[in-house]
């Protein structure tokens, strides 16, 4: 069984696991064959960056905090001032790396892990409604590969956008995989995900929003898109695109390209055409 309350880091209380079978770790262990999404809005943070965006999360009191992190021996010193922004009712388990490997069933080079949970879920109503003025979302429809997902999240705080939305077909944002490639963006951008395409995209052309459909064969190139106050901009999933019900429904834009490719991945896609966006609506 592992060890009591033993060491202390800038005045934190550390609690030493020598036991990957300690109940008190059950939450971390086995983390790649069953990470937490979809269990009462409970995922797994991975790595330094995520953790410091999962503290300022935590700290800030919005959607996301942080009930437990398992921190490898050796990394204790470069992460001390991360976290010293937790509480100090969260938790901090540390342990040596053949300990570590065997909670969570592989070999963990980062050394890094957090136990987040959403504890706020603004539906889309309340999420639109609170849209400032002058408002740049992006929409995903139909996004099931993680790394797109991530990378779609990652554009989105590097342009600007002051929310995601996601259909209900989407994959998980808070997926371990997908909230590490987003650098912990997930936790940063307001997101709603839930019902369908068409009903959320009409629910923003209701609130002024102009909707622009990402498509090869789009009539707009991306970059003569004209300003408008409010722009949302809608991807779909690589290789299918966006259903011809969106396409039909809103504005399409396409991005010129070679003829010797068919399309862009959602998570590059999304980067060029946020860029042009934002910097339409005038924020870069």
């Amino acid at each position: 069984m592992a060890s009591e309350v033993n060491n202390l880091l800038d005045g934190r209380v550390l609690i030493s696991i020598d036991d990957p079978a300690d109940p008190r770790i059950a939450a971390f262990r086995d983390i790649r064959e069953r990470d937490l999404t979809g269990r009462q809005g409970r995922f797994i943070a991975e790595g330094t960056v995520v953790l410091r965006m999962l503290a300022a999360a935590h700290k800030a009191g919005g959607a996301f905090a942080a009930e437990s992190i398992l921190i490898l021996k050796n990394r204790l010193a470069g992460v001390a001032d991360i976290l010293a922004d937790f509480p100090e009712d969260v938790p901090v388990y540390v342990a040596e790396a053949p300990v570590l490997d065997g909670i969570v069933g592989f070999h963990l080079h980062r050394g890094i892990l957090a136990i987040g949970r959403r504890v706020r879920d603004d539906g889309l109503e309340e999420m639109t409604a609170a849209l400032p003025a002058s408002s740049l979302v992006l929409v995903g429809c139909g996004i099931s590969n993680h790394d797109n997902l991530g990378a779609m999240f990652r554009n989105a705080a590097a342009f600007y956008a002051d929310a995601v939305l996601l259909d209900e077909t989407c994959c998980d944002p808070l997926y371990r995989k997908a909230l590490r490639v987003s650098v912990g963006s997930v936790l940063s951008v307001p997101y709603h995900r839930g019902g369908g395409a068409v009903e959320m995209l009409e629910r923003l052309s209701e609130a002024g929003f102009a909707i622009w459909s990402l498509s090869p064969n789009g009539e707009t190139e991306i970059r003569d898109i004209p300003r408008s106050e409010r722009m949302a901009l809608v991807i779909g999933t690589e290789g299918e695109g966006l259903p011809q019900s969106v396409l039909s429904r809103f504005h399409t834009a396409r991005i010129a390209q070679s003829p010797q490719l068919d399309s862009l991945n959602a998570g590059t896609a999304s980067g060029l055409a946020l860029y042009q966006m934002a910097g339409a609506i005038g924020r870069v």
